[in-house]
């Protein structure tokens, strides 16, 4: 089953982050026999700080990645939990990246590689989540 890679976890390594690139390199090594992709979402948020879009294409080979279309099921997925934190009071008002990417993953199935999983947790729990370890008080 693939593992959905989320952008941080590439920034991570593209940046040589002090704390987290050495976790980062790890979880990507661990799960790239299962296969590694990533969305239209990560695609974007990578572009952001990139040169060009054929830097960002290297590193998408570079990871093998495999780039995914979020399913219509997804989407559907997105704007429901995105409703619901609208419902508790969020004040955003355009659906956050981190529902598309959380419902890619619930739509498909499959685990979620983040450092990010405050929002998943809450609005996808069924959703895998691999992640740093944490004290228990902050789960």
């Amino acid at each position: 089953m693939p593992v959905l890679v989320d952008t941080n976890v590439l920034i991570d390594v593209l940046t040589d982050d002090p704390r987290w690139a050495e976790w980062s390199i790890a979880q990507l090594e661990s799960n790239s026999v299962a296969g590694l992709v990533v969305n239209p979402v990560i695609y974007a948020e990578l572009c952001f700080g990139s040169p060009s879009i054929g830097f960002v294409d290297d590193v998408v080979k570079r990871f093998g990645l495999t780039y995914q279309e979020i399913p219509r099921r997804g989407l559907f997925r997105a704007a429901k939990a995105f409703g619901q934190y609208r419902t508790r009071k969020g004040t955003k008002v355009s659906v956050l990246p981190d529902f598309f990417i959380g419902g890619h993953a619930e739509a498909l199935g499959i685990p979620l590689l983040t450092r990010d999983t405050k929002r998943l947790r809450t609005y996808f729990p069924g959703v895998e989540v691999i992640c740093p370890q944490q004290p228990e008080r902050d789960k």
